[in-house]
């Protein structure tokens, strides 16, 4: 089980913000090398060997955009300027944005439970949807299982091939993760789970009768002029142009072109989205500025507990709800979520006071954990230094 989930930690859309290794090490310190550039970021993210890189930056001196790599391998086409991206878990923020907006609207509180909003949804094996609170949900310290272990059971492109087509509903995916124990009690620790936004999704449509998607639409993409942001549920194909994604499965395997999803995991409200490096910025620096949701709501949502130093992410990293706030090794932080999947990572952050925010997306992974390692670093480098040179 444990080279099991070290695997799924570095190839399955699993752990929030950085999706590696327990073995990762902490946030890189800023280098002092002199003639750093957005572009020499990009550059030694793909000289990692990630197969393709797209970078955007906005500040207030303006706009500044990098690509590196190719976007498909067999035609050597370049990596698109702003092209279609999959946004894995960065639909989680979305989501917590719907569910707070709600409740600033007195429709629903973050202490209440999921029994309250789902009844005899949450339970069995040792679950109870009594203990676990809307909060613990957008927060992931609610203990449920995640159940994306039991919809990718080995690490091949064969299981890959042979699954990709299949989707469940929010209530089988739940039912999954029902069969097993939680890790822990309700709000006594940290761990990430996509089942709670599962969860998340089901209680929007409860609470207000639509589904999340069009909550997402409604509230978020039109107020905000989104127009190249999506909720495509299953619908498989990324818009053009895009790039391809590419996953390398075991440590001797290929790479494999994974551009159409896996949607066992990819078709719900904890990782569906598309969209692009543009629309997402817009989208988080409107959340940090508060165009989004109230004060109240907004520092809800900034509230953050510690996330273990076993779990992949940069030291003194914290997760709100639908948030996590990382250091900067120039002083501050910034908050921001990711996302990944099969072939690809992306990387959304934004500094608290909104003025600066980059996407960063890499177009491949590998299965080596060494190589993974190096790649997260690279690509957390890149982020650390774009906000601190423009700070």
């Amino acid at each position: 089980m444990i080279i099991r989930r070290l695997w799924l930690s570095t190839a399955v859309l699993a752990l929030a913000v950085s999706a590696l290794p327990s073995t990762a090490s902490s946030a890189t310190p800023r280098s002092s090398a002199a003639g750093w550039s957005v572009q020499r970021g990009a550059d030694a993210l793909r000289d990692t060997g990630v197969t393709g890189v797209s970078v955007r930056l906005e500040t207030p001196q303006g706009t500044t955009t990098a690509r590196s790599g190719v976007g498909n391998l067999v035609s050597d086409q370049p990596v698109p300027m702003d092209g279609y991206l999959r946004l894995g878990s960065t639909t989680k923020t979305f989501v917590a944005t719907v569910v707070l907006q709600l409740v600033g609207e007195k429709r629903l509180s973050l202490d209440r439970t999921v029994e309250q909003l789902l009844p005899g949804t949450v339970s069995g094996a040792g679950n109870d949807g009594r203990t676990i609170t809307v909060r613990d949900l957008l927060q992931h310290t609610s203990g449920l299982y995640d159940y994306i272990y039991d919809v990718f059971p080995e690490p091949s492109a064969q299981t890959y091939y042979a699954n990709r087509w299949r989707t469940y509903r929010p209530e089988q995916l739940i039912a999954k993760a029902m069969r097993h124990e939680p890790a822990f009690p309700a709000g006594t620790r940290w761990a990430y789970s996509n089942t709670n936004y599962v969860l998340a999704g089901m209680i929007i449509e409860k609470v207000t009768g639509l589904s999340w998607e069009q909550q997402v639409r409604d509230r978020i993409l039109r107020p905000l002029g989104l127009r190249r942001t999506e909720t495509p549920g299953t619908w498989p194909f990324l818009p053009d142009p895009h790039t391809a994604n590419y996953q390398q499965f075991t440590a001797d395997d290929p790479m494999t072109d994974t551009t159409i999803p896996y949607r066992p995991f990819d078709s719900g409200a904890d990782g569906s989205m598309t969209g692009t490096a543009h629309d997402l910025n817009r989208f988080f620096t409107a959340l940090a500025t508060g165009r989004l949701l109230g004060p109240s709501e907004l520092a809800a949502m900034r509230t953050t507990v510690p996330v273990p130093q076993d779990s992949g992410h940069p030291a003194g990293t914290r997760d709100g709800l639908g948030l996590f706030f990382t250091p900067l090794s120039c002083g501050g932080g910034y908050f921001g979520h990711g996302g990944s999947g099969f072939g690809y990572v992306i990387r959304t952050a934004v500094t608290t006071d909104g003025r600066r925010a980059i996407t960063v997306s890499a177009h491949s992974r590998s299965a080596d954990p060494n190589t993974a390692i190096r790649q997260e670093d690279a690509l957390r480098n890149l982020i650390d230094q774009a906000l601190c040179r423009t700070s």
